[in-house]
């Protein structure tokens, strides 16, 4: 994180502000410092995100963080929708995406791997349940997960449109 950034402060305005306009902030990152450096938002909301809603979100957000001046320099200001692959970041995540597609990078090995893609089976105890694909399931503690976004259903997908 850059220097003299209050991020826990700096990322709550971004949430509150995002909150307040009827958005879920997804996650938000500091890359770089001085002008060089970039502040991304990823935001959603249950019927998804327009070029509109990022405009919204981007000037709402840029104009709270330059009065309350908690940025001591210059940055570029990204906001978007978090995509296909979106990042699953929150506990709540693990339940609402229950029965997607996921892939899974743990930081330790478990079953000699670190990488598991499977349908998500909620949250149990600390544990992300993972359906394999060739049918068993995989208990993995959140506090192992290295990064855990949602992968492109493809075959529902097909399915859906045959429907």
């Amino acid at each position: 994180m850059s220097m003299g950034v209050d991020w826990e402060r700096v990322k709550r305005l971004i949430e509150e502000t995002a909150q307040s306009l009827g958005y879920e902030l997804v996650d938000a990152e500091l890359k770089g410092s001085g002008k060089n450096s970039i502040l991304r938002i990823f935001i959603d909301k249950p019927a998804g995100i327009s070029h509109s809603d990022c405009g919204l979100v981007s000037e709402q957000v840029g104009t709270v963080l330059d009065v309350e001046d908690l940025i001591p320099f210059s940055y570029t200001l990204e906001v978007s929708s978090p995509g296909l692959d979106r990042k699953l970041v929150k506990e709540s995540d693990y339940t609402r995406f229950d029965g997607k597609l996921a892939r899974i990078q743990t930081r330790i090995s478990l079953n000699q791997q670190k990488v598991f893609h499977g349908r998500l089976q909620g949250l149990h105890e600390g544990k992300i349940r993972l359906a394999l694909p060739k049918g068993e399931f995989l208990d993995i503690p959140l506090d192992v997960i290295k990064e855990a976004r949602l992968e492109f259903d493809w075959d529902a997908e097909r399915r859906a449109n045959r429907e």
